[in-house]
Protein backbone atom coordinates (compact mmCIF):
# COMPACT_ATOMS: atom_id res chain seq x y z
CA UNK A 1 0.00 0.00 0.00
CA UNK A 2 2.81 2.17 0.57
CA UNK A 3 4.05 1.94 -2.42
CA UNK A 4 0.99 2.85 -4.29
CA UNK A 5 0.75 5.33 -2.57
CA UNK A 6 3.72 6.75 -3.30
CA UNK A 7 2.83 6.98 -7.17
CA UNK A 8 0.17 9.80 -7.49
CA UNK A 9 2.71 12.07 -5.65
CA UNK A 10 5.87 11.09 -7.98
CA UNK A 11 3.55 11.16 -10.94
CA UNK A 12 3.04 14.84 -9.63
CA UNK A 13 6.67 16.16 -8.80
CA UNK A 14 7.37 14.71 -12.63
CA UNK A 15 4.80 16.71 -14.46
CA UNK A 16 5.61 19.91 -12.59
CA UNK A 17 9.45 19.22 -13.49
CA UNK A 18 8.22 18.63 -17.05
CA UNK A 19 6.37 21.92 -17.06
CA UNK A 20 8.84 23.93 -15.77
CA UNK A 21 11.56 22.81 -18.47
CA UNK A 22 8.76 23.79 -21.11
CA UNK A 23 8.14 26.98 -19.61
CA UNK A 24 12.51 27.59 -19.36
CA UNK A 25 13.09 26.69 -22.87
CA UNK A 26 10.63 29.01 -24.15
CA UNK A 27 8.58 29.09 -27.97
CA UNK A 28 9.93 26.04 -29.86
CA UNK A 29 11.80 27.86 -33.09
CA UNK A 30 11.93 31.11 -31.79
CA UNK A 31 14.71 33.61 -33.69
CA UNK A 32 17.56 34.83 -31.75
CA UNK A 33 17.60 38.74 -32.07
CA UNK A 34 20.98 40.39 -32.74
CA UNK A 35 23.01 41.47 -29.25
CA UNK A 36 25.67 43.86 -28.49
CA UNK A 37 27.81 43.94 -25.53
CA UNK A 38 31.07 45.92 -24.78
CA UNK A 39 33.82 44.98 -22.25
CA UNK A 40 33.50 48.41 -20.41
CA UNK A 41 30.48 50.80 -20.34
CA UNK A 42 32.60 53.74 -20.04
CA UNK A 43 36.38 55.02 -21.80
CA UNK A 44 37.83 57.73 -22.98
CA UNK A 45 39.01 59.00 -26.27
CA UNK A 46 42.24 57.17 -27.40
CA UNK A 47 41.28 54.18 -25.67
CA UNK A 48 39.29 50.98 -26.71
CA UNK A 49 37.00 48.56 -25.96
CA UNK A 50 35.95 45.34 -26.86
CA UNK A 51 32.61 44.48 -28.91
CA UNK A 52 31.59 40.90 -29.00
CA UNK A 53 28.09 40.16 -30.82
CA UNK A 54 25.62 37.25 -30.87
CA UNK A 55 22.65 36.04 -32.73
CA UNK A 56 23.98 37.45 -36.31
CA UNK A 57 23.86 35.88 -39.73
CA UNK A 58 26.61 33.77 -40.28
CA UNK A 59 29.49 34.94 -42.44
CA UNK A 60 28.00 38.15 -42.60
CA UNK A 61 29.74 41.63 -42.77
CA UNK A 62 29.45 44.25 -40.00
CA UNK A 63 30.20 47.92 -39.24
CA UNK A 64 31.58 48.80 -35.52
CA UNK A 65 31.24 53.03 -35.34
CA UNK A 66 30.82 55.63 -32.07
CA UNK A 67 28.14 57.44 -32.35
CA UNK A 68 26.55 60.30 -30.89
CA UNK A 69 23.10 61.73 -30.26
CA UNK A 70 21.69 57.77 -29.44
CA UNK A 71 20.46 55.88 -27.56
CA UNK A 72 19.26 51.56 -27.66
CA UNK A 73 15.90 52.15 -27.51
CA UNK A 74 15.32 54.71 -30.18
CA UNK A 75 18.67 54.31 -32.32
CA UNK A 76 20.71 56.60 -34.25
CA UNK A 77 18.70 59.63 -34.40
CA UNK A 78 20.72 61.10 -36.35
CA UNK A 79 21.70 58.93 -39.30
CA UNK A 80 25.54 58.05 -40.50
CA UNK A 81 26.15 61.64 -40.20
CA UNK A 82 26.17 61.50 -36.21
CA UNK A 83 29.10 58.51 -36.43
CA UNK A 84 32.88 58.62 -36.33
CA UNK A 85 32.75 56.47 -39.75
CA UNK A 86 36.48 56.96 -40.39
CA UNK A 87 37.81 54.68 -37.11
CA UNK A 88 34.90 52.29 -37.86
CA UNK A 89 35.98 48.72 -37.67
CA UNK A 90 34.60 45.67 -39.80
CA UNK A 91 34.24 42.59 -38.59
CA UNK A 92 32.96 39.10 -40.43
CA UNK A 93 30.44 36.69 -37.98
CA UNK A 94 31.52 33.22 -37.46
CA UNK A 95 29.20 29.98 -38.64
CA UNK A 96 27.16 30.69 -35.66
CA UNK A 97 27.08 34.23 -35.96
CA UNK A 98 29.47 35.37 -33.27
CA UNK A 99 31.89 38.26 -33.32
CA UNK A 100 34.77 39.92 -31.01
CA UNK A 101 36.34 42.92 -32.18
CA UNK A 102 38.39 45.47 -30.95
CA UNK A 103 37.14 49.26 -31.40
CA UNK A 104 38.90 52.88 -30.77
CA UNK A 105 37.14 55.47 -28.69
CA UNK A 106 36.97 58.52 -30.44
CA UNK A 107 34.54 61.57 -29.98
CA UNK A 108 31.70 61.06 -32.24
CA UNK A 109 30.69 64.98 -34.28
CA UNK A 110 27.28 65.34 -32.63
CA UNK A 111 26.99 65.41 -28.21
CA UNK A 112 26.52 62.07 -26.35
CA UNK A 113 24.56 60.27 -25.14
CA UNK A 114 26.69 57.25 -27.59
CA UNK A 115 26.33 53.85 -28.24
CA UNK A 116 28.39 51.10 -30.52
CA UNK A 117 26.27 50.85 -33.52
CA UNK A 118 26.45 47.71 -35.10
CA UNK A 119 24.83 47.13 -38.61
CA UNK A 120 24.99 44.75 -41.46
CA UNK A 121 27.04 45.77 -44.65
CA UNK A 122 25.52 43.26 -47.20
CA UNK A 123 22.28 40.90 -47.10
CA UNK A 124 19.20 41.33 -44.84
CA UNK A 125 19.43 44.51 -42.64
CA UNK A 126 19.91 44.33 -39.01
CA UNK A 127 21.47 46.47 -36.65
CA UNK A 128 22.18 46.95 -32.82
CA UNK A 129 23.63 49.19 -30.34
CA UNK A 130 24.93 49.33 -26.54
CA UNK A 131 25.45 52.30 -24.67
CA UNK A 132 28.92 53.71 -24.45
CA UNK A 133 30.13 56.45 -22.39
CA UNK A 134 32.76 58.85 -23.88
CA UNK A 135 34.62 60.35 -20.94
CA UNK A 136 35.25 64.21 -21.80
CA UNK A 137 32.80 64.06 -24.22
CA UNK A 138 29.75 67.13 -24.34
CA UNK A 139 26.68 65.15 -23.49
CA UNK A 140 23.02 66.99 -24.63
CA UNK A 141 19.86 65.69 -24.12
CA UNK A 142 17.95 63.86 -27.10
CA UNK A 143 15.10 66.08 -28.95
CA UNK A 144 11.58 65.08 -28.50
CA UNK A 145 10.22 61.99 -30.68
CA UNK A 146 7.34 63.05 -32.47
CA UNK A 147 3.98 61.91 -31.63
CA UNK A 148 3.31 61.12 -35.73
CA UNK A 149 2.60 59.12 -37.20
CA UNK A 150 4.95 55.90 -37.95
CA UNK A 151 5.30 53.84 -40.98
CA UNK A 152 6.02 49.65 -40.86
CA UNK A 153 6.53 47.23 -43.60
CA UNK A 154 3.19 45.35 -44.04
CA UNK A 155 3.68 43.15 -47.20
CA UNK A 156 7.10 41.88 -49.29
CA UNK A 157 8.87 44.25 -51.38
CA UNK A 158 8.53 43.45 -55.28
CA UNK A 159 10.60 44.93 -58.20
CA UNK A 160 7.95 45.56 -61.26
CA UNK A 161 8.99 45.94 -64.89
CA UNK A 162 11.23 44.16 -67.19
CA UNK A 163 14.44 45.03 -69.55
CA UNK A 164 13.98 46.05 -72.98
CA UNK A 165 15.61 46.33 -76.62
CA UNK A 166 17.42 49.54 -75.49
CA UNK A 167 18.68 48.33 -72.24
CA UNK A 168 20.07 45.01 -74.10
CA UNK A 169 22.23 48.02 -75.53
CA UNK A 170 23.24 50.07 -72.59
CA UNK A 171 20.41 51.87 -71.69
CA UNK A 172 19.86 52.39 -67.52
CA UNK A 173 18.07 49.92 -66.44
CA UNK A 174 14.63 50.90 -64.40
CA UNK A 175 11.91 49.24 -62.45
CA UNK A 176 9.33 50.08 -59.60
CA UNK A 177 9.88 49.23 -56.42
CA UNK A 178 6.47 48.52 -54.92
CA UNK A 179 6.18 47.95 -50.71
CA UNK A 180 2.86 47.88 -48.38
CA UNK A 181 3.45 50.56 -45.45
CA UNK A 182 0.80 50.63 -42.96
CA UNK A 183 0.68 53.37 -40.53
CA UNK A 184 1.04 52.51 -36.59
CA UNK A 185 1.38 55.92 -35.15
CA UNK A 186 -1.49 58.07 -33.45
CA UNK A 187 -1.50 60.69 -36.35
CA UNK A 188 -1.85 60.49 -40.20
CA UNK A 189 0.85 60.68 -42.70
CA UNK A 190 0.98 63.07 -45.52
CA UNK A 191 3.45 62.97 -48.36
CA UNK A 192 6.12 60.99 -46.96
CA UNK A 193 9.93 61.21 -47.90
CA UNK A 194 11.00 57.85 -48.77
CA UNK A 195 15.10 56.98 -49.08
CA UNK A 196 16.12 54.39 -51.68
CA UNK A 197 19.14 53.15 -51.92
CA UNK A 198 21.36 50.87 -54.48
CA UNK A 199 23.85 48.85 -54.28
CA UNK A 200 26.41 46.88 -56.18
CA UNK A 201 27.81 44.06 -54.48
CA UNK A 202 29.28 44.39 -51.37
CA UNK A 203 29.29 48.56 -51.30
CA UNK A 204 27.16 50.94 -49.63
CA UNK A 205 24.16 51.92 -50.78
CA UNK A 206 23.84 55.38 -52.60
CA UNK A 207 20.61 56.74 -51.65
CA UNK A 208 17.85 58.89 -53.33
CA UNK A 209 15.18 61.01 -51.76
CA UNK A 210 12.15 60.25 -53.15
CA UNK A 211 8.48 62.02 -52.02
CA UNK A 212 5.12 59.99 -52.32
CA UNK A 213 2.24 61.65 -52.85
CA UNK A 214 -0.74 61.11 -50.41
CA UNK A 215 -2.06 60.48 -46.74
CA UNK A 216 -1.74 57.58 -44.99
CA UNK A 217 -4.29 57.65 -42.17
CA UNK A 218 -3.77 56.10 -39.18
CA UNK A 219 -4.16 52.34 -39.03
CA UNK A 220 -4.20 52.97 -42.28
CA UNK A 221 -2.20 51.27 -44.98
CA UNK A 222 -0.85 52.50 -48.60
CA UNK A 223 0.51 50.77 -51.46
CA UNK A 224 3.68 52.80 -52.30
CA UNK A 225 5.27 52.51 -55.98
CA UNK A 226 8.95 54.01 -56.64
CA UNK A 227 10.99 54.07 -59.35
CA UNK A 228 14.32 52.91 -58.82
CA UNK A 229 16.95 53.43 -62.15
CA UNK A 230 21.01 52.43 -62.40
CA UNK A 231 23.44 54.10 -64.42
CA UNK A 232 23.82 53.38 -68.15
CA UNK A 233 25.60 49.89 -68.47
CA UNK A 234 24.89 48.47 -65.45
CA UNK A 235 24.80 44.87 -65.16
CA UNK A 236 25.60 42.05 -62.37
CA UNK A 237 24.09 41.35 -58.45
CA UNK A 238 22.22 44.63 -57.39
CA UNK A 239 20.43 45.48 -54.20
CA UNK A 240 17.69 47.90 -54.15
CA UNK A 241 17.06 49.28 -50.08
CA UNK A 242 13.69 51.58 -49.41
CA UNK A 243 14.62 53.32 -45.57
CA UNK A 244 11.88 55.74 -43.74
CA UNK A 245 12.58 57.82 -40.87
CA UNK A 246 16.57 56.47 -40.68
CA UNK A 247 15.41 52.86 -40.72
CA UNK A 248 15.26 50.59 -43.38
CA UNK A 249 12.11 49.27 -44.28
CA UNK A 250 12.79 46.80 -46.86
CA UNK A 251 15.53 45.07 -49.15
CA UNK A 252 15.00 43.62 -52.50
CA UNK A 253 17.48 41.50 -55.19
CA UNK A 254 17.92 42.53 -58.42
CA UNK A 255 19.99 40.47 -61.06
CA UNK A 256 20.78 42.87 -64.50
CA UNK A 257 21.70 40.90 -66.73
CA UNK A 258 24.95 42.01 -69.19
CA UNK A 259 24.23 44.33 -72.23
CA UNK A 260 25.36 42.22 -75.31
CA UNK A 261 24.04 44.74 -77.75
CA UNK A 262 27.10 47.45 -76.66
CA UNK A 263 29.69 43.95 -76.91
CA UNK A 264 28.01 43.07 -80.94
CA UNK A 265 28.12 46.44 -81.39
CA UNK A 266 31.98 46.55 -80.96
CA UNK A 267 32.73 43.05 -82.50
CA UNK A 268 30.65 44.42 -85.90
CA UNK A 269 33.21 47.86 -85.71
CA UNK A 270 36.20 45.94 -84.96
CA UNK A 271 35.37 43.72 -88.17
CA UNK A 272 33.74 46.63 -90.02
CA UNK A 273 36.09 49.42 -89.93
CA UNK A 274 39.33 47.68 -90.59
CA UNK A 275 37.54 46.40 -93.92
CA UNK A 276 36.68 49.72 -95.18
CA UNK A 277 40.07 51.27 -94.27
CA UNK A 278 41.35 48.32 -96.33
CA UNK A 279 39.55 48.73 -99.44
CA UNK A 280 39.81 52.43 -99.38
CA UNK A 281 43.73 52.04 -99.41
CA UNK A 282 43.03 49.60 -102.53
CA UNK A 283 41.19 52.45 -103.70
CA UNK A 284 43.64 54.94 -103.22
CA UNK A 285 46.76 52.58 -104.75
CA UNK A 286 45.14 51.92 -107.74
CA UNK A 287 43.95 55.83 -108.47
CA UNK A 288 48.08 56.60 -107.92
CA UNK A 289 49.53 53.86 -109.73
CA UNK A 290 51.15 54.62 -112.96
CA UNK A 291 49.73 53.59 -116.77
CA UNK A 292 51.45 52.03 -119.45
CA UNK A 293 50.96 53.71 -122.83
CA UNK A 294 50.52 49.55 -124.22
CA UNK A 295 47.90 48.76 -121.57
CA UNK A 296 46.32 51.62 -122.67
CA UNK A 297 45.97 51.24 -126.35
CA UNK A 298 44.61 47.28 -125.86
CA UNK A 299 40.75 47.30 -126.26
CA UNK A 300 38.86 46.48 -122.99
CA UNK A 301 37.37 42.47 -123.20
CA UNK A 302 35.30 41.02 -121.24
CA UNK A 303 36.26 38.39 -119.08
CA UNK A 304 34.89 35.31 -120.13
CA UNK A 305 33.98 35.98 -123.80
CA UNK A 306 35.83 33.97 -126.75
CA UNK A 307 37.83 36.03 -129.02
CA UNK A 308 36.04 36.44 -132.07
CA UNK A 309 38.01 35.21 -135.31
CA UNK A 310 38.54 37.25 -138.72
CA UNK A 311 36.78 36.14 -141.61
CA UNK A 312 37.80 35.48 -144.60
CA UNK A 313 38.04 37.64 -147.91
CA UNK A 314 34.90 37.42 -150.04
CA UNK A 315 35.25 37.01 -153.59
CA UNK A 316 33.81 39.20 -156.18
CA UNK A 317 32.70 38.47 -159.56
CA UNK A 318 35.66 39.37 -162.62
CA UNK A 319 38.36 38.93 -160.31
CA UNK A 320 40.72 35.97 -160.43
CA UNK A 321 40.91 33.43 -157.66
CA UNK A 322 44.14 34.16 -157.06
CA UNK A 323 44.12 37.95 -156.69
CA UNK A 324 44.15 39.03 -153.48
CA UNK A 325 43.24 42.51 -151.68
CA UNK A 326 46.22 44.48 -149.97
CA UNK A 327 43.73 45.34 -146.80
CA UNK A 328 42.17 41.97 -146.82
CA UNK A 329 43.49 39.85 -143.98
CA UNK A 330 45.81 36.84 -144.89
CA UNK A 331 43.40 33.78 -144.90
CA UNK A 332 44.39 30.84 -141.73
CA UNK A 333 45.85 28.13 -143.05
CA UNK A 334 42.67 25.59 -141.21
CA UNK A 335 40.05 28.23 -142.97
CA UNK A 336 41.14 27.66 -146.67
CA UNK A 337 42.64 24.55 -146.41
CA UNK A 338 43.19 24.77 -150.47
CA UNK A 339 46.65 27.34 -149.76
CA UNK A 340 49.17 24.67 -149.83
CA UNK A 341 48.37 23.42 -153.32
CA UNK A 342 48.27 27.21 -154.32
CA UNK A 343 51.54 27.57 -152.91
CA UNK A 344 53.45 24.60 -154.73
CA UNK A 345 51.50 25.94 -157.90
CA UNK A 346 53.27 29.08 -157.72
CA UNK A 347 56.66 28.00 -156.68
CA UNK A 348 56.86 25.11 -159.81
CA UNK A 349 56.57 28.84 -161.91
CA UNK A 350 59.73 29.97 -163.30
CA UNK A 351 60.74 33.64 -161.88
CA UNK A 352 59.66 36.04 -164.09
CA UNK A 353 56.56 34.64 -165.19
CA UNK A 354 53.19 35.72 -164.81
CA UNK A 355 51.53 32.39 -163.53
CA UNK A 356 48.14 33.50 -165.24
CA UNK A 357 49.80 34.29 -168.91
CA UNK A 358 50.13 31.11 -171.26
CA UNK A 359 53.87 29.87 -172.04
Amino acid sequence: MSCVARLPSLSLSVLLVFLLVLAGAGPVGAVERPRVELSKAQAGAGGSVTVSGSGWRARALLTLLVCGQAEPDRGVTGGSNSCANADGRAVTTDAEGRFRRALPVVEPPVPCPCVVHVATVTGAGAEADAALQVAGHTVEPLPAEPSGGRLSLLADTRLRGTGGLLTWFGSPPARTLEVTVGNVGTSPVKDPVFQVGTAHGVFAPQWQDQRWRGTIRPGGEARIELPVELAAGAHGDYTVSLKYGGKVLAEHPWGVGRPWGVTLFWVLVLLVVPAAVFRAGLAVVDHLRPRHPGHAARPARRRGLPVPLPHPPRKRAGTSTGASTPSAAPALPWVTPDAGSEDEERSSVPYGKDPTTKA
